[in-house]
């Protein structure tokens, strides 16, 4: 009986593992706007997937990645071109991203929890600047598109230029350490 009952549980674990779903990310359908808040004023602009995917079980997410292209980030807000040029080459930086250096930065799910009323937590670990630290955050899901919102602070990830945390006496020249990332992805 105790065969009998370890063979079934096999098999049922077996059968769910089977089940579990890889699906792609769709880079060209997927959109991640940042925004970077300063005293006086804010920035804001668009940043792209190079690629991702999730593991899914039940319709829950158990796994999953997505690789950002530190190279693509644009500036939304400033419509003059010397100026935009000029804050996007800044962005691109050793002083911010340094995407010479790291030309992607990633997030890796750690841990993902049920959706309820299409609501998920999730939890994971982003890397940017060749830095990673845990980051939690919830997940909405619609069909096949999930949305979020990930308020990062850029300190823990070596990106100092204009922050109260490394320089003293900025003033009004200083820049928040949280900056903003509104996602939506859309799988395959």
């Amino acid at each position: 009986m105790k065969t009998i009952k370890l063979i079934a549980l096999f098999f049922v674990a077996s059968t769910i593992a089977i089940y579990a779903q890889k699906i792609d990310i769709k880079p060209s359908d997927a959109v991640v706007k940042w925004t970077g808040n300063k005293i006086g004023g804010a920035h804001n602009g668009e940043i792209k997937v190079k690629s991702g995917s999730l593991q899914l079980k039940a319709g829950n997410i158990v796994k999953g990645s997505v690789v950002i292209d530190m190279k693509s980030i644009t500036c939304k807000d400033l419509e003059n071109e010397t100026y935009n040029k000029k804050l996007v080459d800044h962005l691109n930086s050793d002083d911010f991203f340094g995407v010479e250096k790291f030309p992607t930065a990633t997030f890796s799910i750690t841990k993902a929890g049920k959706f309820i009323n299409g609501k998920a937590r999730v939890a994971g670990k982003l890397t940017i600047k060749g830095k990673t630290e845990p980051i939690n955050f919830e997940v909405t899901k619609l069909n096949n598109v999930y949305k979020t919102q990930l308020k990062v602070d850029r300190s823990k990830f070596d990106v100092r230029y204009g922050s109260n945390s490394f320089f003293d006496n900025l003033g009004d020249k200083a820049i928040d350490n949280i900056f903003i990332l509104d996602i939506l992805l859309t799988a395959k």
